[in-house]
């Protein structure tokens, strides 16, 4: 009996919307996308599985015919992401083109190293040939080589941009950004995850404000999708070895692609080969290996068996094998072709399998963008696949350890990788001040009663998976810069927010916090420091946007779970429905009470009801114990939101004030203050 996980579900309506094809042969994210065809620089940012591939192929396809560019190159991470853009007949399907790529032009399947492929790429440039692929490593040798020059009145698409950093030492950054400079290329970015887990910025905000931007959100595909209805996300801690806790959430009878630890952390038991005869063992008795694809045949105590991919085997035989038969095309529709496939470093970015119900993965991932590719596998939409989960397991913080710190590090990153992955899966917020003249935006929902002029009102659009939400006291983006955050990239925001070790750590155990500490001192200087072009009015307008939004998903999953238990008829409203509820239930919806509640309060009573009480109070021990005192910094900008305080109020923010907040402000006050006395003193 496998262990229930403590986990957001969100759940979704299953219209089939996002898998329909209009009469050019594109489904819903590639028509999007294709409107915006004319963009010089266009960023997609698509979720696994939407289809950003053929989206590509239709927009280059009309640069090439339409826009009088010479050639398209198209960018992959890796040789085997190569095999996205082979040859596809979209005329067979309405286009009016259809995509091909000459073998000697795909240099993901040519033989031999980059040295020539650079070579190769040359000799496309000089060519009449109209689209090549290769690998980023082959194009930042190819552009160190020809010069970016060489590349003029081209088309490059670059997939997994996230790849890419701003940071000067990141090559294909500094490539993009000198192509950018010279102003005489097109570029498409793609990416399911616009973020990086080093939290390095993708593109300088200067490049990145050329970019016209088009989105499509987790919750329209899954939304969209024919047979998907609920998603799950949970983590679950384990002490000893995982592989004899793994049957507690490892179900034999779901589709499951098992991540091992890597040998260097802490959950490894440093033999991976031993790890993975355990884990067979534990699901049973071995029947030795299919002699085709080489996968590990099983026979669990029902008497069913299980077919099981090892790629974890070092042997090149065994694994390219085993490999070759979880590409095989013939075997895509089959959901008996393979049950369990056990992997360290493999089967995430690319790897498609539609049948995958359940993304079980041992030890925190130190990017986050990998556990969006790794969850990206259980998404896809299978005829029967009702549910999907991502599960990841583990090592709880054992107070005798000397890895202690290590361990609770590992904790708070699951926490906010979960805390992310709720915000990406969640339906896309606008916001809006409430004012007078506020009224009815035309294609939401507004509930029991409809829309109330007297009241802040939450509007839903089931066709375009977004909320419309009144917020009073809210400040409004100026420039079209501010603008496009506030409506592209507040999960980026987020994120940086989430990543933030100080802040998640005083967050979830920091028994004194003022939760505007972390809601307007913290995220404001994240948002600051992200954005530091944008004016200070600007900056706060992200700020109220980035908060408002990660706070309202919190109390909406707050009770969307404590409804979970009375009733199963909620469906794919129970996310909207706690919107809507806690919108209702307080007097005001203003950005004042939004930033008086703490954004990890929910997340710390599911962690209290995952982790034992000793490992708990063990990690609020490690974390009480490095209590930092106010910073300069810190007191500066408590002095500005005292500033404002006195603007508004007409006096400065008393020490003695019961307001828990109004006493840190003049906290911030009297540091500078002493400060200034202490210099004026010597």
């Amino acid at each position: 009996m496998t262990q229930q996980v403590p986990s957001v579900s969100v759940n979704y309506a299953a219209n089939g919307s996002s898998t329909k094809s209009n009469e050019l042969g594109m489904r819903e994210m590639q028509e999007g996308a294709y409107e915006k065809r004319g963009e010089q620089y266009l960023l997609i940012k698509s979720p696994p599985a939407s289809g950003k591939s053929r989206a590509l192929m239709f927009i280059a396809l009309d640069k090439l015919h339409n826009q009088g560019l010479r050639q398209a190159i198209v960018v992959v991470p890796e040789k085997s992401i190569g095999s996205s853009f082979n040859d596809e007949p979209l005329s067979k399907y309405g286009f009016w083109a259809d995509w091909t790529v000459q073998p000697r032009w795909n240099l993901c399947n040519a033989p031999g190293g980059d040295d020539g492929k650079v070579g190769a790429v040359g000799k496309f440039l000089a060519s009449d040939d109209k689209i090549l692929v290769c690998t980023h490593a082959t194009f930042r040798f190819a552009v160190d080589k020809f010069g970016i020059e060489a590349f003029d009145d081209r088309l490059i698409a670059v997939d997994e941009f996230h790849h890419v950093s701003a940071n000067p030492d990141n090559k294909l950054g500094t490539h993009l950004g000198a192509l950018v400079a010279r102003d005489k290329v097109h570029l498409v970015a793609m990416t399911g995850s616009y973020f990086r887990g080093d939290a390095e910025a993708v593109l300088s905000p200067e490049d990145e404000a050329k970019f016209d931007t088009f989105t499509y959100t987790y919750y329209q595909q899954l939304n969209g999708y024919k047979y998907l209805k609920t998603l799950d996300i949970g983590y679950f801690f384990y002490s000893g070895s995982y592989a004899d806790d793994i049957l507690k959430v490892l179900d034999p009878t779901e589709k499951t692609i098992l991540h091992i630890p890597n040998v260097n952390s802490r959950e490894s038991t440093k033999d991976k080969h031993r790890e993975v005869e355990h884990i067979i063992d534990a699901l049973g008795d071995w029947q030795g290996a299919d002699p085709i694809t080489g996968f590990q045949l099983v026979k669990t105590p029902d008497e069913r068996v299980l077919r099981i991919a090892d790629l974890v085997d070092d042997e090149p035989s065994k694994r390219d094998k085993v490999s070759a038969a979880l590409k095989d095309s013939t075997q895509k529709n089959n959901r008996d072709h393979v049950d369990i496939i056990i992997a360290l470093g493999m089967a995430k970015e690319g790897f498609d399998w539609i049948w995958c119900e359940h993304a079980l993965t041992v030890g925190y991932r130190a990017s986050l963008t990998e556990i969006v590719q790794i969850i990206g596998r259980a998404t896809r939409d299978a005829e029967g696949k009702t549910r999907a989960r991502f599960t990841n397991l583990i090592a709880e913080p054992d107070a005798a350890a000397e890895a202690v710190t290590e361990a609770v590090n590992d904790t708070l990153k699951a926490i906010a990788a979960s805390l992310l992955m709720e915000q990406v899966l969640a339906p896309r917020f606008n916001f809006a001040p409430k004012t007078v003249k506020s009224g009815p935006v035309e294609g939401f929902d507004y509930g029991e009663g409809g829309y109330d002029p007297n009241k802040e009102n939450v509007g839903f659009s089931e066709a375009s998976g977004q909320f419309q939400i009144e917020i009073k006291g809210l400040v409004e983006p100026k420039s079209k810069e501010a603008k496009r955050i506030c409506q592209e990239d507040l999960n980026e925001v987020i994120t940086a927010f989430v990543q933030d070790k100080t802040t998640i750590e005083r967050g979830l155990f920091d028994e004194e916090l003022v939760p505007e500490e972390l809601t307007q001192v913290r995220m404001g200087k994240i948002v600051g420091a992200r954005f530091p072009e944008l004016d200070a009015e600007d900056q706060e307008a992200v700020r109220q946007h980035a908060v408002a939004a990660l706070n309202l998903t919190q109390k909406a999953k707050e009770i969307a779970l404590s409804n979970r238990d009375d009733t199963e008829t909620t469906g794919n409203t129970a996310l909207i429905d706690g919107v809507r509820k806690f919108a209702m239930d307080v007097r005001e919806l203003d950005i004042d009470l939004i930033d008086r509640i703490n954004p990890f309060g929910e997340a710390y009573s599911i962690l209290a009801k995952t982790m034992s009480e000793e490992s708990l109070r063990q990690v609020q021990a490690v974390i009480s114990a490095k209590k930092v005192q106010l910073s300069p910094d810190e007191a500066r900008d408590l002095a500005k939101r005292a500033v404002k305080f006195k603007q508004e109020r007409g006096r400065l923010p008393s020490i003695t004030s019961p307001d828990p907040w109004e006493k840190k402000m003049a906290e911030g006050v009297a540091y500078l203050a002493r400060m200034k006395q202490e210099a004026t003193n010597g």
